[in-house]
């Protein structure tokens, strides 16, 4: 387990990240731990990641709000959740979970449904959901709990017909681009038609290439705002025609203004809890050439 320092926002809470050598590919992690009773009421931005949250406290634990759904303990956030808040009061601990689309294809069987959706852990994987509460709140330690945590998910990934590399490649690029790469390019790319990259993608990871580029160029700029920089500036650097575009596309993917996204708390730990991005062409095979 790696400690790190936190913002003095979050002084209450305590962060710890796997090393590197015990990483799965498309896969990150970090545990979360309170250590006093407090309220906790946060505003949780889009990722271009399914998110997994595990719940290991021994109370409430928080209770997750989209759409007017609520669901408490372990839950599955799936891409565009929309305007989401976690909120609660306890001491307590949990272990979230970052899987790219296409790891998340192969640890969830219904992974394509997730999308615009937060469920239940128990939903998606029944018991098994219970058994790895157990094992996880179980462990003496942060490193005993990733240990766990690679795996139950190995073991996921390897039970599954993989992503087409024509996809996962796709993904990659459009990340790497930070939303800012043509479709028609990518099928280029790949040797597949516009047409059937679209097909293949949408029915692989849930969302269009179109609208995955979107949600990765705001990603982008949610994190330029957090990190202070000026609206007018962020939507230039993003990609974005004017600021008016970026309130739009702020508004459609987060459901508050550019503003509030700038102080949303869950920003602020991302560099905290993230703080090693693994490189895309480490962990996946390229794509076939183009006949």
């Amino acid at each position: 387990m790696l400690s790190t320092g936190m913002p003095p926002d979050w002084a209450w809470m305590d962060i710890a990240v796997p090393r590197r050598s015990g990483r799965l590919p498309g896969i990150s992690m970090a545990g979360f731990r309170r250590r006093a009773s407090a309220l906790v009421d946060i505003a949780m931005v889009a990722h271009p990641s399914v998110t997994l949250i595990i719940d290991l406290s021994e109370g409430e634990g928080l209770v997750y709000d989209t759409h007017g759904r609520h669901e408490r303990g372990s839950v599955v956030i799936g891409l565009l959740p929309g305007d989401l808040r976690a909120t609660g009061r306890s001491v307590g601990e949990c272990l979230q979970i970052r899987l790219e689309p296409a790891a998340a294809a192969a640890v969830f069987s219904a992974a394509t449904e997730l999308s615009g959706t937060v469920v239940s852990l128990e939903d998606v994987w029944g018991r098994d959901a219970g058994r790895a509460e157990d094992r996880l709140r179980a462990a003496a330690s942060w490193d005993e709990r990733f240990t766990i945590a690679v795996e139950i998910l190995g073991r996921r990934l390897g039970a599954r017909p993989p992503v087409d590399p024509e996809v996962v490649h796709t993904w990659r690029r459009t990340l790497a681009s930070r939303g800012r790469v043509r479709v028609d390019g990518l099928a280029d790319e790949v040797g597949w038609s516009r047409k059937r990259l679209w097909s293949r993608f949408r029915s692989q990871l849930g969302i269009t290439p179109k609208r995955a580029a979107r949600l990765v160029r705001f990603d982008h700029a949610a994190h330029l705002l957090a990190a202070g920089h000026a609206a007018a500036g962020v939507a230039a650097e993003s990609g974005y025609v004017d600021q008016p575009h970026l309130h739009r596309e702020v508004k459609a993917f987060a459901g508050v203004t550019p503003t509030a996204v700038a102080v949303a708390p869950w920003l602020a730990i991302d560099d905290v809890a993230w703080p090693v991005i693994d490189s895309p062409a480490a962990t996946w095979p390229a794509p076939p050439s183009a006949a």
